[in-house]
């Protein structure tokens, strides 16, 4: 998604969609992997142009007027196929996905579609027939995955974000519509949104939160929160439990995240994280792999390969699970999710790392599971325990590559968090 604001001014100033429309074309590299398919030039242009004719007050009624956008290659959009990154998958739908729908009808323009972790079956953006798309900042490392667009099952709208320096947003379950979204993990998947600032993703959040009939676990946006205030508590992991995978530089610079929020006006909290992180395991190592399994284990079966061996050794391995495991693992969950939310009680916002550290390209393919799983430690218990996150920029390695914090608090508190993001992060910490 382009800078909203720089591109409201630019309107404002006299520009013209269908000049946006076509820098923005320009810009794009054909070859470039992070694109599984385009929306056809022409195409992009005869909706830009369909813009530029509307009236100052038809315009004003548009929030993401004239703001170019892509989507995830396992969201639906009407006409264009839709792969999952699985080539024998793929379909082409009548429809459009509701989440996708909503920004059409608020002024923004699809450009295309994005590459993604077979299946949304990783964190590393590498699993991919399609190609791996390049880490802007160092192409030795991963870029982050599995959303080179945006859905989040176990973290896949918040550590591309975190690897790649932009804001990652994690709405509460069920605010906004998963209604023609290829399923991963479906009791848990989010469409996420990824922006230049926090300002961005939650104006996109306003136009595609909102109940919808097409999805049977939507539910209607609260506010579980209020604003929080100048002076304040936040959470932070207890020291000794703090991971890192022996990185020096990612513990500074979360260190140093933590300083600059006591600097503004905050007192950290050190607090338990053990039932996070048992429940984070449980995703790749428990009963919970099954629900994969039930998402895309059919298609696995009848077309063993479709797939990448890593996606198919996931889809498999969901199958020695029972029904009986998958209770048990359900009540675990719950048992975890009630431990984790008296840190809640305590403060009103975790802070974490989002990741504990990154990895080169050479390093996942010499480990994809395990190195994977390790980039959920700070991701993957959120879903699980209905939370909301933001993960957002706070440092930088020596080489250049992001490093960033994520925010997270109970379920319907989007808006505070925002607001605590915009206020806290994006003016105290940078």
């Amino acid at each position: 998604m382009n800078d909203r604001r720089a591109l409201a001014d630019a309107y404002a100033a006299g520009a013209l969609p269908s000049e946006v429309a076509a820098k923005t074309l320009a810009g794009i590299d054909a070859g470039d992997p992070v694109w599984i398919s385009r929306v056809a030039p022409e195409a992009v242009m005869l909706r830009a142009r369909a813009l530029d004719t509307l009236s100052a007050a038809e315009r004003a009624a548009l929030p993401l007027f004239g703001v170019p956008f892509a989507v995830k290659d396992n969201i639906d959009v009407a006409g264009m196929p839709t792969t999952a990154a699985c080539p024998e998958f793929a379909y082409v739908p009548e429809r459009s996905a509701t989440a996708v729908e909503r920004l059409a009808a608020a002024g923004a323009i699809l450009v295309g579609k994005t590459n993604l972790d077979q299946f949304a079956t990783g964190l590393v953006g590498t699993r991919s027939p399609y190609g791996v798309p390049e880490n802007p900042h160092d192409a030795r490392y991963i870029p982050g995955g599995s959303s080179s667009g945006s859905t989040d099952t176990a973290g896949s709208g918040r550590v591309p974000a975190g690897f790649n320096g932009i804001v990652g947003l994690k709405p509460t379950f069920g605010i906004v519509s998963a209604a023609g979204v290829v399923p991963a993990c479906r009791s848990i998947d989010c469409v996420s949104i990824f922006a230049r600032s926090v300002d961005d993703a939650e104006a996109v959040l306003d136009v595609v939160a909102g109940v919808d009939t097409r999805d049977a676990f939507s539910r209607p946006r609260g506010d579980g929160m209020p604003e929080i205030p100048e002076r304040f508590h936040f959470a932070v992991p207890a020291v000794e439990q703090r991971k890192f995978c022996g990185d020096a530089e990612a513990q500074r610079s979360f260190e140093q995240a933590v300083a600059r929020l006591e600097a503004f006006g905050g007192t950290p909290v050190a607090v338990d994280m053990a039932a996070c992180y048992e429940a984070a395991d449980l995703l790749y190592n428990g009963a919970f792999v099954a629900e994969r399994t039930a998402a895309f284990g059919d298609f696995a079966q009848a077309h063993p390969e479709a797939l990448l061996d890593v996606t198919r050794a996931i889809v498999e391995g969901g199958r020695r699970f029972s029904a009986v495991d998958a209770f048990r693992a359900g009540y675990r969950i719950r048992e975890l999710r009630a431990a984790a939310m008296a840190i809640f009680e305590r403060a009103p916002v975790l802070v974490v790392p989002t990741t504990p550290t990154i990895y080169t390209l050479d390093q996942i393919a010499a480990e994809p599971l395990a190195l994977n799983a390790t980039l959920g430690t700070y991701t993957n218990f959120v879903n699980f325990f209905d939370l909301c996150a933001i993960a957002i920029p706070s440092g930088r390695y020596a080489n250049g590559v992001p490093i960033g914090i994520t925010l997270i608090a109970p379920a319907f508190a989007d808006g505070a968090l925002a607001a605590f993001a915009r206020r806290a992060i994006e003016l105290a910490l940078h």
